[in-house]
């Protein structure tokens, strides 16, 4: 009756368990022994416009352990700590803490990954993971950006277009053993969708010569930082955008805000002098002198403003003399001819007072004030380049309107977006008229013989202004600058130049941000393969001793 009675109550149970409540007692079972393995999406690549890595993901398991199965000797756990490059005390602390589940090394180097799986040590887990690698290091940081942990973009174009680098990831249910092995799968997988590649404008090898000539000359100077930025003349396709100082994107121990800042972009300042060409060329558009017009340039009185030329005045000079030795006075009697609602309306046509459309995180807008509220002061300063603000993205980008016959070209950053309509600025003929106007910058009469660069035709206009600090100006801080096109007949590159508080005896900006723009526009029309439009001349560069001829380059 007892063997009866207890057959009785397990096949009640087996009946309880197997019929009447199997799904709950196999969601149970399956709670223990099933788990849901993530499988990461490969975040797009960033590419330049010849198609060379900036940007890529490539495999970095993380690597885990289950404390309760781990089973390693004493020599093996201390060659897994030297592998992952944890101490050995740490490696025995995540061990005690119990548990099911221990990280012990995130995103791990796929070779060492095959070295710590050669170990053969129980309990270990490899999970798939990769890591993000960025081949022009700190020369094309501040256009790239970096990527966080979770392989979320934080700064550049890894934030912008976190959506289409970024991917949507996958899963597949799975039932592991109790050392956690994956011994069946359950269902289909979810296959994970990679992120899609993204095409810049950038050109990789100008991107990283303009870089290294940058950081050289702030070096030099014993400045506080600088920026180069370099476009397409015809296009407006963004070449080079280059920043100093910089980071690896891939080590980000101790950055800084100076560091991360992308400064072509995110500082404003104002212009300074770069912006007399287009005071200068809408008096030529609007017929009021030609380039061989002489004006009175002895200073005079704007209300309380003494405008003066300072140590390079002289009593007149012709309108393309007043480009070439950056004449305040001329240019300031050329803006009082010109109506001040048509000089509001220049400045607003070449993107001044407007943020640049690159889709860009942190693109500044710089500050121009509404014309209608300028006093005659005011004005005065404005048509050399006090009073107003913008980033040196700006200034690049308004100069396109002087190199393209006129016309405003848009800015792109990634290839493939939408076309922006263009602005009309000047007529050709005018461009071309100031084209030539400009050269005098860079000739040996001009205020920067420094810029003119080996074997090309280019033209300019320098930049200094000091820098604002509270409510006025200090006494011995500055910015140099200089801004310009090369070749001049059919310009290819607009490169802009900008060295922050040189402090090195000089601070000029055809003595120190000139010299940039020179090797700049060199090496850049050479990589684009543009051809040289004047004749070089041999130079003899060092003299040899007598028993030998003389060296020539």
């Amino acid at each position: 009756m007892l063997f009866g009675a207890g057959s009785v109550v397990l096949v009640g149970r087996a009946l309880y368990i197997q019929v009447l409540q199997s799904e709950f007692f196999q969601k149970k079972g399956e709670e223990r022994y099933a788990s849901t393995v993530a499988l990461p999406a490969n975040r797009g690549r960033i590419v330049d416009r010849e198609g060379r890595i900036l940007a890529i993901s490539v495999n970095a398991p993380t690597i885990a352990v289950n404390p309760q199965h781990f089973q390693a000797s004493g020599e093996q756990k201390k060659e897994l700590a030297t592998l992952l490059k944890l101490p050995l005390k740490e490696v025995d602390q995540r061990l005690a803490d119990g548990g099911a589940y221990a990280v012990l090394r995130r995103q791990v180097d796929d070779g060492v990954a095959q070295q710590v799986r050669a170990l053969k040590i129980k309990g270990l887990q490899f999970e798939p993971g990769y890591i993000r690698r960025y081949p022009e290091s700190e020369a094309a940081a501040h256009v790239v950006g970096f990527t966080d942990i979770e392989d979320h973009g934080q700064e550049g174009i890894e934030l912008a277009l976190q959506r289409q680098l970024k991917g949507q990831g996958g899963s597949r249910a799975v039932v592991k053993d109790r050392l956690g092995r994956v011994v069946e799968e359950l269902g289909d997988p979810v296959d994970p969708r990679d992120g899609r590649d993204v095409t810049l404008t950038i050109d990789s090898k100008v991107q990283a010569l303009a870089y290294q000539r940058l950081r050289d000359a702030v070096q030099q100077h014993k400045a506080k930082a600088g920026s180069v930025v370099v476009l397409d003349a015809q296009t407006g396709e963004i070449l080079a955008l280059a920043n100093y100082p910089s980071y690896v994107p891939g080590d980000r121990r101790n950055l800084s805000g100076n560091q991360l800042r992308n400064r072509a972009i995110t500082d404003v300042f104002e212009p300074g002098s770069t912006v007399k060409p287009f005071i200068i060329g809408r008096a030529l558009e609007e017929g009021l002198v030609r380039p061989e017009t002489v004006l009175d340039t002895r200073p005079f009185m704007v209300g309380p403003l003494r405008v003066n030329d300072g140590d390079h005045g002289r009593p007149e000079m012709s309108v393309a003399q007043i480009i070439q030795k950056s004449s305040n006075v001329g240019t300031v009697k050329l803006a009082q001819r010109i109506d001040t609602r048509t000089m509001g309306e220049l400045y607003q046509s070449v993107g001044f007072g407007q943020k640049p459309q690159i889709g860009f995180p942190g693109t500044a807008t710089g500050k121009l004030r509404p014309w209608k509220s300028w006093l005659p002061v005011e004005k005065a300063t404005m048509a050399y380049g006090y009073g107003l603000s913008a980033s040196l993205l700006q200034i690049a980008r308004a100069y396109t309107a002087i190199a393209r016959d006129g016309e405003l070209a848009p800015l792109t950053l990634v290839k493939g977006g939408e076309a922006l309509p263009t602005a009309r600025v000047f007529r050709p003929e005018t461009a071309r008229t100031l084209r030539q106007m400009m050269r005098g910058t860079v000739s040996k009469d001009g205020t920067a013989p420094l810029a003119q660069p080996l074997g090309y035709s280019a033209g300019g206009k320098t930049g200094t202004a000091a820098k604002q600090e509270g409510k006025g100006y200090a006494s011995h801080k500055y910015r140099a600058w200089f801004a310009g096109f090369s070749p001049v007949d059919h310009p290819r590159v607009v490169v802009a130049v900008m060295i922050d508080e040189p402090s090195n005896g000089v601070y000029y900006g055809g003595l120190v941000a000139a010299p940039v723009f020179k090797v700049v526009v060199e090496q850049a029309l050479r990589t684009l393969g543009v051809p040289p439009d004047l004749d070089v001349k041999p130079q003899v560069v060092a003299q040899a001793p007598a028993t030998t001829s003389n060296k020539v380059q």
